[in-house]
């Protein structure tokens, strides 16, 4: 796997982040996640929702921003963009992170109902 490091930068608004009514939001053609890390699991997974966060599973240690990194490059091919189409918003060295997703090609299941419901 390509052992690139993920950019992060700040959200397109200064501040802590999008403030969304659930773990999923559109921004224009931005998608928001709220997500609730685990690192250090068996396998790479997108779980359930948890409250205002989704539960993203990553086989990498939280060592120095790495399970962040992981998380990004396996979310980048879970919604087919590029790994630079994926900003930290916030978070990277904590369980609890935002992310911006650019325009992306296709949405998970569960993803995709939740802005069904919206």
């Amino acid at each position: 796997m390509n052992k690139q490091r993920v950019r992060v930068a700040k959200a397109k608004s200064e501040g802590p982040g999008l403030d969304i009514p659930s773990f999923c939001a559109w921004d224009g053609d931005d998608l928001v996640l709220n997500i609730l890390g685990s690192p250090g699991s068996t396998r790479d997974a997108i779980g359930k929702s948890k409250g205002k966060q989704l539960k993203i599973s990553v086989t990498a240690a939280a060592v120095a921003g790495k399970a962040t990194d992981h998380m990004v490059r396996f979310l980048a091919g879970e919604f087919g963009v590029p790994v630079t189409h994926i900003t930290v918003v916030f978070g990277r060295y904590n369980v609890n992170k935002q992310l911006r997703i650019k325009d992306p090609a296709r949405l998970p299941s569960i993803v995709a109902k939740a802005l069904a419901v919206e």
